[in-house]
């Protein structure tokens, strides 16, 4: 499985952006999608995930600010992040759990100004 990643970059606080993520390879298999972070200093975490069936979670910091939504017909996942916060700020990895491996795209940086 590759993960080809795409979106991000800078905003100002209270600003948007989308991050996505399409897979490709043995696509077949493919239940949870979903993106981690992780912030300079600080341990990976799970920003938010969907699963095959459209089965949603995020993290306490993101609830009610970021959406993720998947397409299954171009095995792609989207994050769109609403009314962004300096904490926001952090190396933002895609990854794809296939058949119990999880398989992760390249670090897109999102940066937060505030």
């Amino acid at each position: 499985v590759q993960l080809q990643a795409s979106g991000g970059g800078m905003a100002q606080a209270g600003g948007s952006l989308r991050l996505s993520c399409t897979a490709s390879g043995s696509i077949f298999g493919i239940n949870d999608m979903g993106y981690y972070r992780q912030a300079p200093g600080k341990q990976r975490e799970l920003v938010a995930r969907i699963s095959f069936a459209g089965i949603t979670q995020y993290a306490d910091s993101v609830r009610d600010r970021f959406t993720i939504s998947r397409d299954n017909a171009k095995i792609m996942v989207t994050l769109q992040m609403n009314r962004l916060q300096p904490a926001d700020t952090a190396v933002y990895f895609c990854y794809a759990d296939h058949l119990g491996d999880d398989f992760w795209g390249r670090g897109t940086l999102v940066t937060v100004s505030s």
